[in-house]
């Protein structure tokens, strides 16, 4: 992949100044044309090769249309912020919205090759980030994001004659650090690391674009040229032209109609006494958890889904009554705003994950892809089918970087449904929570219990259990508590 590109390529100044000036132009209204538009996102990933001219390029794309609308994100090593989060979050949350360029300096990519070329990882960790970020991109691309990814190649030999040109010039000389010949020494092994993953995520959906960095009138024309197409032809596309039915095997009921939530036992009950008893034992020993020292080494992650008036409310102020106000989050989870509509499903979730030593619980969820949405058509059939794998996807990033994952489904059988929702009406201090709306979910009862026994089934993994599942041996921070 690398050695096509060392072909000597390069642009003479007169054609530079012809071409530029046009390029600018359209460039720049492409960028508006994408903003007044406002369906699709532009990522843009440059990576590659110390004194590749990766900087320069990035500086002049911003120079070239409108740095306003541009968000331009440059990852150094994480941060202590962002080191209390599993490692995907800072990249979630520079991902531009809908109608926007983001120009992300450096990316998912480069924490997988640096750990391998200094071996801080093994071929099989790197393999694995592969096979992530290859789920990742895809997911983005779904969702409708236009992915442009470069790689600056600049030859062993040509990186050796800039670093030294740099180092001799007195004016430039502090832009070479020890460091930086320390990486040249590395040369070889990041050649090898990095052909390796670029040519396992070069796909249709993401393809990499090698460019040769010697020439910086060439890597720019080269790099603007390729982003201006792609948007002009993204935004020549028809509406409406995505394809929105699954080709994947459909979903069918059992044949016996037997599912977990039928089998469940609704009977079971305590005493008033039992309760009180009980709920002050375990309130006492989660309130000791929570201020135990060790507790700073994990997030915890509270999902709750359940049909109406089940009791995630009550449950939710039963388990904030034995925590510090300071180490929790509720998530109270609506319908989408207009900013969390312009990101990728997931991102309105993944932004209030807690750091470490904090807890974010969740009233509703991710599920709503394939509960509400799917019922109520608000997404289609791709996008609500894809979901089951993208769900467990995130979840499996939670818990490897040592977040506790706890999921409750809260579920009451349709004659208790029906009382509680008239003892809400003529109770006034609970008449704020019946509404118009639960009478017509009501109405879909059977379409909500499906929905969610399907959901049940395709996202209890062994890595993320719900409490519907049977215990898992796998040592997870959620098996270790």
């Amino acid at each position: 992949m690398f050695e096509a590109s060392e072909i000597g390529h390069s642009i003479d100044k007169a054609k530079f100044a012809r071409e530029e000036p046009r390029l600018r132009a359209e460039l720049l209204d492409a960028q508006y044309a994408l903003k007044e538009y406002g369906k699709f996102p532009v990522i843009v990933l440059i990576g590659g090769v110390d004194g590749a001219g990766k900087g320069e390029t990035v500086n002049i794309l911003n120079e070239w249309m409108d740095p306003r609308h541009i968000h331009t994100a440059a990852f150094a090593p994480p941060s202590e912020d962002e080191r209390q989060r599993p490692r995907m979050w800072r990249y979630w949350m520079s991902l531009p919205p809908r109608g926007r360029i983001g120009i992300m300096f450096g990316s998912w990519y480069t924490e997988p090759i640096v750990n391998r070329v200094y071996g801080l990882s093994s071929r099989a960790q790197l393999d694995a980030s592969i096979e992530e970020i290859n789920r990742f991109e895809e997911m983005l691309a779904r969702e409708g994001a236009l992915i442009l990814k470069f790689w600056f190649h600049l030859s062993k030999k040509d990186q050796k004659k800039r670093l030294e040109a740099i180092d001799k010039d007195k004016k430039r000389t502090w832009r070479v650090t020890k460091a930086d010949w320390k990486q040249f020494e590395y040369y070889d092994k990041f050649f090898r690391v990095s052909e390796h993953t670029l040519r396992l995520t070069s796909n249709g959906h993401a393809p990499w674009v090698v460019v040769e960095g010697k020439d910086p009138r060439y890597r720019y024309l080269t790099v603007g040229k390729i982003l201006l197409e792609a948007i002009k032809k993204r935004l020549a596309e028809k509406p409406g032209s995505k394809d929105t039915q699954s080709h994947a095997a459909p979903i069918v009921r059992p044949i016996d109609n037997k599912d977990i939530l039928r089998q469940m036992d609704l009977s079971l009950k305590l005493t008033d006494t039992e309760y009180k008893s009980q709920l002050e034992k375990w309130q006492g020993k989660l309130a000791m958890l929570a201020r135990d020292e060790r507790f700073v080494r994990l997030g915890v992650t509270v999902a709750f889904e359940g049909m109406d008036a089940a009791g995630k409310g009550s449950t939710i102020r039963r388990l904030t009554g034995a925590l510090d106000a300071r180490q929790y989050h509720i998530i109270p989870v609506a319908a989408p705003t207009d900013e969390e509509r312009a990101q990728p499903y997931l991102w309105r979730f993944w932004r209030h994950l807690p750091r470490k030593g904090r807890i974010t619980i969740y009233d509703r969820t991710w599920y709503g892809r394939v509960l509400v949405e799917r019922i109520e058509g608000f997404c289609s059939e791709a996008d609500w089918m894809r979901a089951y794998g993208e769900i467990n996807d995130f979840e499996e990033q939670l818990v490897r970087y040592d977040t506790v994952l706890l999921k409750f489904w809260m579920q009451i059988s349709k004659e208790e449904q029906l009382r509680r929702f008239k003892e809400r009406e003529v109770t006034r201090f609970k008449r704020f929570k019946i509404t118009a709306e639960d009478w017509r979910n009501r109405k879909k009862w059977d379409l909500y219990q499906n929905s969610a026994a399907d959901m049940i089934e395709r996202t209890s993994t062994e890595i993320a259990p719900g409490p519907w599942s049977k215990p898992t041996t796998r040592s997870t921070p959620a098996s270790r508590c």
